[in-house]
């Protein structure tokens, strides 16, 4: 798993008058609203005994910890300690982690990292999500998967055929190949778009709407932004467009938090969206029915730990930028962390540490 990424720690809908803990990068966090209405997220490892702040409540714009009613307010700085009295100055080292957070797209982002701002990844832009005459669903799914694998899947042009009967013919055409694919790169991410010959949507209304009733040729796109974001782009006719956007949160090494939005220009009236939808997860469990069962679990440290063919180039991609990541001191040492994990706590690194010193829990080991 890697600092240094902007993750969705939860829907903004779910995120009301009470904290709610997340796990992310196998570490827990508290998400609450200060009374401006702000999405807030902090370590949830309160610095005087341990107790979990989410446990606690809100108290104005802070977090109070339900063990000795310690205050942290939204930017991790402890406002209270109530045994020193009321009037009892707070020692400077009494701060916690505390993370940048935005709120797009009906989804919360936190900033798991340290790094300024500028060198950040951006968060990947889903511009239609308020174009007009466009309709955005957003889904949720939770899989024992990791993300990395998932992320790869997701930029592989070749399993379609096989894993998804609507997207070609189960390898029963005895002509099929892998179409070329024009791979483009940038700084963050990879990706690239294709021709495939497909079968029409199975499902009736969608395939009316599509205009195709018949096996024809689709032009699709996929690439990964970052190390958890994915977009894909599904044409099944040049008037009617698909694009989805996926971001992948790593609950733990081998859990991960999906979360999807589709945007259509087609149906777009909210009644279907429950044929849409339904469709979506669909694909979402075929893949999962794949990844579960993918060996080694997690994504090879080393590329010639597989055998790549062409199509696997974007995969190839990928594991050189999470190469150039670790590098830059970006993965954290998981087991490190499982090896002490009852018997230290640690946080991921906010902004913070880089301008103040004294920080009582520990900052996560990195490779």
């Amino acid at each position: 798993m890697f600092i240094n990424f902007w993750y969705v720690a939860e829907q903004s809908e779910n995120l009301t008058e009470k904290p709610i803990r997340k796990k992310m990068l196998g570490q827990h966090f508290v998400l609450f609203r200060d009374e401006s209405g702000k999405a807030r997220c902090l370590s949830d490892v309160c610095i005087h005994r341990g107790g979990s702040l989410s446990a606690g409540k809100l108290a104005g714009n802070c977090i109070q910890c339900p063990y000795h009613g310690w205050h942290f307010d939204g930017n991790g700085i402890c406002q209270r300690i109530p045994s020193l009295g009321k009037e009892a100055k707070i020692p400077k080292r009494a701060k916690i982690d505390s993370y940048p957070t935005k709120e797009i797209y009906g989804l919360i982002f936190c900033f798991l990292g340290d790094i300024p701002d500028k060198e950040r990844c951006p968060i990947l832009e889903v511009k239609e999500y308020d174009w007009e005459n466009w309709r955005a669903t957003t889904q949720h799914f939770q899989f024992d998967i990791d993300y990395k694998r998932s992320i790869e899947n997701g930029i592989d042009g070749a399993h379609n055929e096989f894993v998804h009967p609507t997207h070609g013919f189960s390898g029963e055409d005895e002509d099929y190949k892998s179409p070329p694919n024009d791979m483009k790169l940038n700084e963050w991410g990879t990706g690239f778009f294709n021709k495939v010959y497909a079968p029409p949507l199975k499902e009736k209304k969608m395939r009316e709407a599509s205009g195709r009733s018949e096996n024809a040729v689709v032009e699709a796109g996929t690439g990964h932004h970052g190390i958890s974001m994915l977009w894909t782009y599904i044409h099944p006719t040049p008037e009617i467009l698909i694009h989805q956007y996926v971001f992948e949160t790593p609950i733990d090494e081998t859990s991960t938090s999906i979360y999807l939005i589709n945007t259509r220009n087609f149906l777009t009236d909210p009644k279907d969206d429950d044929r849409v939808m339904e469709r979506n997860q669909v694909v979402a469990f075929q893949d999962r029915d794949v990844l579960v069962n993918i060996n080694p679990v997690l994504t090879p440290n080393k590329i010639n730990n597989e055998f790549f063919v062409p199509m696997d180039r974007p995969i190839k991609r990928y594991r050189e930028l999470l190469e150039k990541w670790e590098k830059k001191g970006w993965r954290i040492d998981s087991e490190t962390v499982a090896k002490n994990r009852l018997s230290h706590a640690y946080a991921i690194p906010s902004p913070g540490r880089r301008k103040t010193k004294g920080w009582v829990v520990d900052s996560i080991p990195i490779l």
